[in-house]
């Protein structure tokens, strides 16, 4: 496993063992899923009050009050403002949920916590008055947010004194809208239409780390794009290189993001111990630029 070394000094796995799928295991199996990633290396999990309804949070609370060891190896991050039918970035929401989610993770400090989806009624004084709460009082370390814009993030940071150094995006080779429209400036194809306000230039530029997620689906109607036959050319390419690096077709996956210069760190929600193995491999590959750009094309695109 390799690291990344964020502005605030913390230092993470390049990959992340995302949470959301646990609900359907007991507190046995999540112990060893989680295990297996510590010795994988990965020292990031990713949780969020919405997933099981909490029960993913509960079951890896479970794991924590039998293992304590295990904490001061972990990264603890979890995300709020997803109620049932509504968002709610409230200042009286983000506490209540921290509140909930420390109670349910047996643990007395959440080490980042995200915003989860931008909330048409976001007041970013209540949420600049929340992070400070929660920094002040030692229960978060660090901030960030999910599925947000520059212009989102710049007007939470105008009432916040603390940096937001994650932003949880939709990113795979299939869903690559933020690589399109770069590549396409100044076209008039659809793949120039920019929909995010060129997000991924930003958080480069502001040293906030990108979070894949979905990084093997290709959306929730078809689910994963591994051997669906609506992308023959790219899985074709990915078997390729899998037997060229001697790994299987989702470790490829993985190594197309990491292979971005904007050193991404994908969200893998495998509840596989020997799929987590494998995918991990991906931190020793480096694809070379024309393997690269041989996957991102084999999806139907073109360059300019």
């Amino acid at each position: 496993m390799k690291y990344y070394k964020l502005s605030n000094g913390l230092e993470i796995s390049q990959i992340s063992l995302g949470c959301m799928r646990m609900f359907n295991m007991n507190s046995h199996e999540v112990e060893e899923l989680v295990e297996t990633a510590l010795n994988s290396g990965i020292n990031f999990f990713d949780h969020a009050d919405i997933y099981g309804g909490g029960i993913c949070e509960e079951l890896f609370g479970k794991v924590l009050k039998r293992r304590p060891e295990w904490r001061k190896q972990m990264i603890i991050q979890t995300k709020c403002g997803i109620c049932r039918g509504y968002y709610d970035l409230s200042y009286e929401h983000i506490m209540e949920s921290v509140n909930a989610s420390l109670e349910r993770l047996h643990t007395d400090y959440i080490d980042i916590l995200l915003l989860h989806r931008p909330d048409a009624l976001m007041d970013n004084r209540e949420v600049g008055k929340a992070f400070t709460e929660l920094y002040e009082s030692g229960k978060v370390k660090a901030f960030g947010v999910s599925n947000m814009n520059p212009s989102q993030i710049e007007y939470i940071k105008k009432e916040c004194r603390y940096p937001i150094v994650f932003n949880q995006l939709q990113f795979n080779v299939v869903n690559a809208g933020m690589i399109d429209a770069g590549i396409n400036v100044n076209m008039s194809n659809s793949a120039s239409i920019n929909h995010d306000s060129d997000v991924l230039n930003y958080c480069m530029n502001n040293d906030i780390k990108i979070q894949p997620w979905s990084v093997l689906q290709a959306s929730w109607e078809k689910g994963t794009y591994l051997n669906h036959p609506d992308y023959p050319k790219l899985n074709e390419k990915l078997n390729e290189l899998a037997e060229k690096y001697h790994v299987d077709a989702a470790t490829i996956a993985l190594a197309w993001i990491l292979r971005h210069p904007a050193g991404m760190q994908p969200i893998v929600g495998t509840t596989n111990k020997e799929h987590l193995i494998s995918m991990c491999k991906a931190t020793d590959i480096e694809l070379t630029r024309q393997e690269w750009y041989e996957l991102y094309l084999s999806v139907d695109r073109r360059l300019p």
